[in-house]
């Protein structure tokens, strides 16, 4: 059985893959899908987020040995979670199969201007400063998706914002997770694995050229969904897991 491995970004916990895991699992059916928290986040939100994003290797890879989670592993990581996996793989390739990284972006092969879109920045200064946990959970929806009715998206909002009050990120960790990120400096070659890149056509948090040009600069697969936005398994699910279950079957066969 081959075990995924599904890392999210900043401040967002595993309840917030939604009904992805089963999707992924119903295209890969002898697929084991888990969903670690990193710390600070979720089930681990009263652990201190590390500040760099080795330390948030380090931290999942014992949570998987903890939990008698032996590897191989094969990564599906989204954002931040990308960052995890590439240094995963730069310090460890023995212990991967293979990685898919969903709308990640790093130094030095995008600028900050693309890796956050600068017409972000006003909206996210002003949430930090103003705080508010229900602000929070509406600006996060609105700049990673485009799905659902605007009754559909008001009750992820509470859905979002009954996490937060169960699991609450704090500021603190929030900051030291924006720092580790900010930080991060991918590999200068191309992890020697299986990759797939994926990227948004429509994400409005982070460009979707940023995975274009990771993967011209590694000469790397990648797919673009035309419309979705940044949390694309939330966007397109069943989409997302059908490519990765099309890239597997002809890995293998290959």
């Amino acid at each position: 059985m081959e075990r995924w491995i599904l890392l999210r970004g900043l401040v967002r916990e595993q309840r917030h893959w939604g009904a992805f895991p089963a999707l992924l699992a119903a295209a890969l059916p002898q697929a084991q899908c888990i969903t670690p928290d990193l710390p600070g986040n979720g089930s681990r939100y009263r652990d201190s987020s590390p500040a760099s994003v080795a330390q948030m290797v380090e931290a999942c890879r014992q949570q998987l040995q903890q939990a008698g989670i032996a590897p191989p592993y094969s990564l599906l990581a989204l954002s931040l979670g990308g960052m995890v996996a590439l240094t995963w793989a730069a310090l460890y390739p023995h212990e991967l199969r293979r990685c898919v990284l969903v709308n990640t972006s790093m130094r030095p092969y995008s600028p900050f201007y693309r890796r956050l879109r600068w017409q972000n920045y006003g909206a996210i200064v002003r949430q930090l400063l103003q705080g508010g946990q229900r602000a929070q959970e509406q600006l996060i929806l609105r700049l990673t998706s485009h799905s659902g009715e605007a009754a559909q998206r008001a009750a992820l909002v509470e859905q979002w914002l009954g996490y937060q009050q169960e699991c609450p990120v704090s500021r603190r960790n929030a900051l030291r997770q924006l720092w580790a990120a900010a930080r991060f400096r991918a590999p200068a070659q191309r992890p020697d694995l299986p990759l797939l890149l994926i990227a948004s056509a429509g994400d409005q948090l982070v460009d979707h050229r940023c995975t274009l040009g990771l993967a011209q600069a590694w000469h790397t697969p990648v797919l673009l969904h035309p419309s979705a936005g940044h949390d694309l398994p939330l966007d397109a699910g069943p989409w997302l897991a059908q490519q990765i279950a099309g890239w597997v079957a002809s890995s293998k066969a290959a």
